[in-house]
């Protein structure tokens, strides 16, 4: 737990010259507050006179007084020595309360800082993790962790800093003066205090756990409104929208029951504080009495001045009791924060700054294999060799491999055994964000930002709007963008929903041929569009092939005849490699696959050239 608390003070070290100035000012805060009471002794001498509240005893709280301001506190007329000390004490209330004031904005400033520089951080990683990580964590969880964890996370330091530090130092304070008053009946007060302490620790021994399995169970909560809203076309043409309602309403309520066993053990502390501090004040009070009206060891106004300060350190002291909670519910979601940033990022080979260009000779898969669980294999001692230029089409049933084949490439994935090598060199050796620059990805599904056509055409990167409308012409996507309200500038919507299917899609194809990369990997773009559609896309990606290395993850198998290679995959093995016509006439996989595509045989003339016929 400590460590987790010390890592988040690690944040505030930016921000010390700006604490350092709010704890003086709270100081000075908490000093003058418990000044104010103090001045309660020279206000009921000079309301009661000190001979009629008597009592032989004098404190040195009241020989400092008469020190400080005893010729203006106590003049010979009564009225006028309470005139001195109400404007004194508005005096010393209004600057009490202007540090005050000053201390909470520095500390503000401080907090939202703070939780802005945790929030940036556990995003930044998050950007650098793994793909296998985002396969294993929900969407919704990793949102809580970004937006809520962080939040609660920093709820130790800046309760810390302000509350718990500005209770602390009115508590000081108080002490300090209470010791002036009478050092008896302040050392019984210290001595009895731990009693407190003592009373809550079984309450926050189970406030942590608690706490974990509430914020595990609100990401869970967020998990499904995340899903369902982005799933929302599917809910309302299956009339889902009752079982949604109920899936959302039975989380919202695991949600509810959790927070109220956390809250239940948290909301117990104070009512015990409450009590444990009032047998003690109860105790001071007793002792006190016998102090004035036994020995006359303490005056009638010091005693009372005394008790009411006394009476305000209960609520201090009940901060500072509280305290173990709240750091209980921080340290629970500190835990989960650091769980992401303490995730291995991407490896990075070196150096990191290198550039990794083109390959000019080939691309090859030695030996490779790869499992996502051990035992579980999905790819078999795939060799292949891609050469500069060439298209390569993978096909084969669903969860044969293909996917996790072209994941390799810009390493998405890492082989288990075996390497791949570009130009003989290992990619595991090339710098990681080099090696992604040469790579684009045109996929099914493509992926439209809340953001303007311009963001996403030239999306990573500022471009000249000349270079994005010449991608957007090369995409065949000119026609519909000059037809949107502000052209360039039209805001799309979430994912896109200001598009069609193949708006979006001549969309990612501008952003890949704007990128211009020497590779390409290719998830069958056209294979869910009508016909009008798939031919200008398909138009749009003859030319974004042009004079590149493609893979192509081939559904629509019309679409591959003229590839220069096409790869059969089957339970992860490559089981058949060559052209359309080679294949087709070996009556292997391939051929039963087109068979099952095509009511008639495909053709055994050989395949036309690349630029006449479909990629």
């Amino acid at each position: 737990m400590w460590s987790s608390y010390v890592r988040l003070f690690g944040y505030v070290m930016p921000f010390t010259g700006l604490m350092a100035v709010a704890v003086l000012l709270m100081a000075a805060s908490a000093g003058l507050d418990a000044f104010t009471l103090v001045l309660l002794i020279p206000f009921l001498q000079s309301l009661f006179g000190a001979e009629i509240l008597g009592g032989a005893g004098t404190s040195r709280l009241e020989g400092l007084l008469d020190g400080w301001f005893g010729d203006w506190l106590r003049s010979g007329d009564p009225l006028d020595s309470l005139r001195n000390v109400c404007l004194l004490v508005l005096g010393v209330l209004f600057v009490k309360n202007l540090a005050l004031y000053l201390a909470r904005l520095l500390t503000m400033y401080v907090q939202e800082h703070v939780e802005r520089n945790m929030r940036d951080d556990v995003y930044g990683h998050l950007q650098f993790l793994p793909l296998s990580y985002f396969g294993r964590m929900k969407v919704g969880q990793l949102i809580t962790r970004v937006l809520n964890d962080t939040r609660e996370a920093r709820t130790v330091i800046t309760f810390a800093l302000t509350d718990v530090l500005r209770q602390a130092v009115t508590a000081i304070a108080y002490i300090v003066f209470l010791f002036l008053m009478s050092w008896q009946l302040t050392l019984v007060a210290l001595v009895t205090g731990p009693l407190v302490a003592v009373g809550l620790s079984p309450i926050l021994r189970r406030l942590k756990g608690s706490y974990g399995k509430a914020f595990q169970q609100r990401g869970e909560l967020v998990s499904v409104a995340q899903e369902t809203m982005s799933g929302i076309r599917l809910v309302k043409s299956f009339g889902a929208e009752d079982h949604e309602r109920e899936r959302f309403s039975r989380s919202s309520l695991r949600y509810a029951r959790r927070m109220v066993r956390a809250n239940a053990l948290s909301q117990a502390a104070g009512p015990i504080s409450e009590t444990l501090s009032s047998v003690i004040a109860i105790v001071l009070i007793w002792i006190g009495a016998n102090m004035v009206l036994g020995t006359g060891a303490l005056s009638a106004e010091v005693f009372i001045a005394f008790v009411t300060m006394a009476v305000r350190l209960v609520s201090p002291v009940k901060a500072l009791a509280q305290f173990p909670t709240k750091l209980q519910l921080s340290v629970a979601a500190a835990e989960r924060f650091y769980e992401v940033l303490d995730t291995p990022a991407e490896p990075e080979a070196q150096p990191a700054g290198a550039i990794v260009e083109p390959p000019t000779e080939s691309i090859r898969f030695e030996d490779v294999h790869f499992e996502y669980e051990p035992g579980r294999p999905v790819l078999k001692g795939i060799d292949l060799v891609a050469r500069p230029g060439e298209v390569v089409a993978l096909v084969g049933p669903s969860g044969g491999g293909k996917s996790t084949l072209v994941d390799l490439l810009p390493r998405f994935i890492d082989p288990t055994a075996g390497r791949i090598t570009m130009d003989g060199a290992d990619l595991r050796d090339l710098p990681l964000r080099s090696l992604r620059s040469l790579f684009g990805v045109v996929s099914q599904e493509t992926v439209i930002f809340h953001d303007t056509v311009r963001a996403n055409v030239s999306y990573g990167a500022e471009r000249p709007e000349d270079e994005i409308f010449e991608a957007i012409r090369a995409a065949n996507a000119e026609e519909f963008v000059r037809e949107l309200p502000d052209g360039l500038d039209t805001m799309l919507g979430d994912r896109g929903v200001r598009l069609s299917g193949g708006q979006r899609q001549r969309v990612g194809i501008a952003r890949a041929i704007l990128r211009d990369p020497p590779l390409l990997i290719l998830d069958e773009a056209t294979s869910s569009l009508d016909t009008e559609s798939e031919q200008l896309i398909q138009a749009a990606l003859d030319r974004l092939l042009a004079g590149r290395t493609v893979f192509v993850i081939a559904h629509r198998l019309s679409t591959i005849r003229g590839a220069d290679r096409i790869l059969a995959l089957d339970e992860g093995r490559l089981v058949e490699s060559g052209t359309h016509d080679e294949l087709y006439a070996a009556g292997g996989l391939y051929r039963r696959l087109c068979d099952l595509q095509f009511s008639a045989p495909g053709p055994t003339t050989p395949a036309p050239e690349r630029d006449t016929e479909s990629i």
